[in-house]
């Protein structure tokens, strides 16, 4: 989904100090998951100074999509992305670089090029990312394919005779550029709708026909999650699962007042949790004030954990 980003910083943010220890994936000794799996946030312009006792993942929320690096042609700037970058590989969490190709928040210059110089251009931009982060463990390859295609997708295969083969030519691209990165699919409206669900299936499976492709993003937003049952989240994960491919929560969050939303975590954020296929979650925001959306923050701006935090810093000491 397209987020308006750039919020005011509650207090002052400073970077939080590097760990003594470097923290093995699979391994963790940070953050609130403890097991195989981890429990991630997002990171804006700074790192909040609370972010290691909660998480042991990170994903830039803006810094690393096209239209925020490259907002005018052939001028980069990645120093919001090397914040986030840096300081997970300081602390040992595995980084996801969010997001190669999207319809969203593309350059505002990319629609007026020719195609040659489009395709010249997103070439350009993979090949950079790839360059910049050879650490990144994860990468958003293709995001929202179903619902915010790339105005520049005919430059780059269109279509094609699989329907898809523009998201065919930025895996291959992306699997040159980062060699050592789990490469992953990532859309919203799936984990609610299993008619949607199929229709993304059809598009990984032509993926890892091709070897393309190593996981499954799901965003897993409000606008899906505060309403959706809990059979219907089933019905999809197991959807997905039959892939064979492991599942990633990409950008968790529920709404509510205190007692609804705890309400949410408690029933939806275990089936998450638990699914076999699932190996890892990351949340969208959790201080108030910092999320994209009002009523999803599970911090105060006082710094006390609103029931919900409560409850799943509860849940996974007892759910490793």
């Amino acid at each position: 989904m397209f987020k308006s980003k750039w919020f005011k910083t509650v207090g002052a943010l400073a970077l939080v100090g590097v760990l003594a220890t470097s923290v093995a994936v699979g391994s963790v000794s940070a953050g609130l998951a403890k097991g195989s799996k981890f429990l991630g946030n997002i990171i804006a312009s700074s790192v909040p100074s609370n972010f290691s006792p909660y998480w042991n993942q990170v994903t830039p929320e803006n810094s690393t999509k096209w239209g925020a690096v490259e907002a005018t042609r052939n001028n980069m700037n990645w120093s919001q992305a090397d914040i986030a970058y840096n300081y997970a590989n300081s602390n040992g969490f595995p980084f996801k670089f969010h997001t190669l190709v999207w319809g969203s928040q593309e350059p505002g210059w990319i629609g007026g090029l020719s195609a040659a110089d489009q395709k010249a251009e997103v070439t350009q931009w993979i090949q950079a990312a790839g360059q910049r982060y050879p650490k990144a463990a994860f990468v958003d390859v293709v995001n929202e394919p179903l619902h915010a295609k790339p105005s520049y997708r005919n430059a780059i295969g269109g279509d094609g005779a699989t329907g898809w083969d523009w998201v065919i030519w930025s895996f291959q691209q992306a699997r040159q550029a980062f060699p050592n990165a789990k490469l992953l699919l990532n859309d919203y409206g799936i984990i609610g709708d299993p008619n949607a669900a199929d229709q993304y299936v059809q598009i990984i499976n032509i993926l890892k026909s091709r070897g393309l492709i190593d996981g499954i993003g799901i965003q897993a937003h409000y606008f899906n999650m505060d309403n959706v049952s809990v059979s219907t989240m089933n019905t999809v994960l197991n959807k997905l699962a039959a892939t064979g491919l492991p599942i990633y929560v990409s950008e968790l969050d529920m709404t509510g007042d205190d007692n609804t939303q705890l309400q949410r975590y408690q029933q939806k954020f275990p089936v998450l949790w638990q699914h076999s296929a699932v190996k890892g979650v990351t949340l969208w925001g959790y201080n108030q004030g910092q999320t994209w959306v009002s009523g999803s923050h599970l911090v105060n701006s006082n710094g006390t954990e609103r029931p919900a935090m409560q409850w799943l810093r509860n849940y996974l000491a007892n759910n490793p």
